[in-house]
């Protein structure tokens, strides 16, 4: 297969500092791969602490303003965001294809489609949050906690931006973005929209660069009041202890290694194709991908059959084809670390049913679909994010085995379970260790709270609960 994208070319060089386009102070600028093919697609501004210092200073000044807005007028500039973007849909669409590599019908549906469902949803649930709410003699308050660093992973670039700053608009804290290195475009085009839509100066501040240099300087920033990461449990902890001197409330959605749970009586023609396509999604670079799938013993060998065949009929190719299912991975560093765990995993006796370490295009960087069995409860690529095009199955004997080697994970971030009767699948949802849970393939609900068990992170996104991560309660006696 070919990859043969021709990507569109967009060439930024700024940052947005206090409501205006600036240089950064070194001058620096980055270049943007299309990872389907290895071309440059466009250049981001490389910033530096300097940088982050003025953009932290136009969030501080900026704050005192839009913190007191009265909620209504605040969403309605954020609605007239929303609008353009919703108008700017197709450009984002381009934009995301070219720099994270995502087929057009997934970035289409799930990253932008998706994004701006979120963003949707955050204003929408803003009359839920309990803005002021007596309790006896005392009246509690909700109010926006201050200056947010809200610093983004590569692998849903504008998703990913909207469900942080979403929730921290709304809020009525102010916000510095770092976008990840990889794929800071579709950021620029948010930014670009927010200006149009009249967001006052310095509520929203973009900083692309590098996570050691702009994002650290974010982090230990003494104005910063709270930092909201999306990214590796490592960095995650690193962030963490980062923040502690100060004290600053850390948000942290981490990795995964979600278990899809399939239930004796469960409709396999169902539960197999869609648990492939869940660790498939986005060619495996989500952290809550069901990466494990679980089945009955007796079960294991028409499991085995109807999983590999799925994942044979992914199409890895062009990600602006038309019938391209299956995007690259989005580096050739990500390549090597995905097609390493499968090498280790054949290397320890594990079967591979398909797929495995060759590049199924002539260019890009490519995973083909993988499908691995025998591999033991502890293995490495059983404990291990993978983040790649990869399916791990094992067969359990009962569900109480089949609960445990589900939750015998560092992780806790999404799950799934399958069955004929939805109140069993229930039941067996209720003793996941893991923060979602969808029952028979029941669609994302872009309201509901979205976040972590364990090394999974801490705090939620999305909805009221998003809302909420970016608000202090005060308690006032009457």
């Amino acid at each position: 297969m070919t990859a043969t994208a021709t990507a569109t070319t967009t060439a930024r060089t700024e940052l947005l500092v206090d409501g205006t386009w600036r240089r950064p102070a070194s001058g620096g600028v980055t270049e943007v791969e299309n990872p389907a093919t290895g071309e440059v697609v466009g250049t981001s501004a490389e910033g530096t602490a300097p940088d982050v210092d003025l953009a932290v200073e136009a969030a501080r000044r900026a704050f005192a303003g839009w913190s007191t807005t009265a909620l209504e007028a605040r969403l309605e500039v954020l609605g007239r965001w929303a609008a353009l973007l919703d108008q700017r849909r197709e450009l984002l669409v381009e934009t995301v294809v070219a720099e994270v590599g995502a087929p057009v019908a997934l970035a289409r549906e799930a990253h932008v489609g998706m994004a701006l469902e979120v963003l949707g949803a955050y204003l929408a649930e803003a009359a839920a949050v309990p803005w002021e709410q007596r309790i006896g003699s005392s009246l509690v308050l909700r109010e926006a906690v201050g200056v947010a660093a809200c610093i983004t992973p590569w692998n849903w670039p504008l998703y990913q931006v909207l469900a942080k700053i979403g929730g921290a608009l709304v809020a009525g804290s102010t916000v510095v973005l770092k976008p990840a290195e990889l794929t800071p475009l579709s950021a620029y085009l948010l930014a670009d929209a927010a200006l149009d839509a009249g967001l006052p100066a310095g509520v929203l501040n973009l900083v692309p660069g590098s996570g050691r240099v702009v994002g650290e300087a974010m982090v230990t920033h003494p104005d910063v009041d709270v930092v909201s990461f999306t990214g590796s449990t490592g960095v995650g902890v690193r962030i963490s202890q980062l923040a502690a001197p100060d004290v600053k409330r850390v948000c942290l959605e981490l990795g995964g290694k979600s278990a899809s749970v399939v239930l004796p009586g469960a409709d396999l023609d169902v539960a197999v194709p869609a648990s492939v396509q869940g660790a498939m999604l986005n060619s495996g670079q989500t952290c809550s991908a069901w990466s494990r799938l679980l089945v009955p013993d007796e079960l294991l060998p028409a499991v085995l059959e109807r999983a590999a065949a799925e994942a044979e009929q992914l199409v890895p190719g062009d990600p602006a084809a038309p019938g391209t299912s299956l995007g690259p991975v989005v580096s050739a560093a990500q390549r090597a670390t995905v097609t390493g765990f499968v090498e280790r995993a054949r290397a320890a006796g594990a079967r591979v049913l398909t797929g495995g370490e060759r590049n199924p295009c002539d260019r890009g960087h490519f995973v083909a679909p993988t499908v691995v069995t025998d591999v033991a409860q502890d293995a490495e690529i059983v404990q291990q994010e993978v983040f790649g095009p990869v399916l791990t199955i094992q067969g359990y004997a009962d569900v109480d085995q089949a609960v445990a080697l589900a939750n015998d994970s560092a992780y806790g971030l999404h799950g799934a379970v399958w069955a004929e009767d939805r109140e069993r699948a229930l039941g067996v949802a209720r003793r996941l260790r893991t923060g979602q849970v969808d029952v028979n393939g029941a669609a994302f609900n872009p309201a509901a709270p979205f976040g972590g068990y364990g090394r999974s992170g801490n705090g939620r996104e999305l909805g009221r609960y998003g809302i909420e991560e970016f608000l202090e309660t005060k308690s006032v006696q009457l």
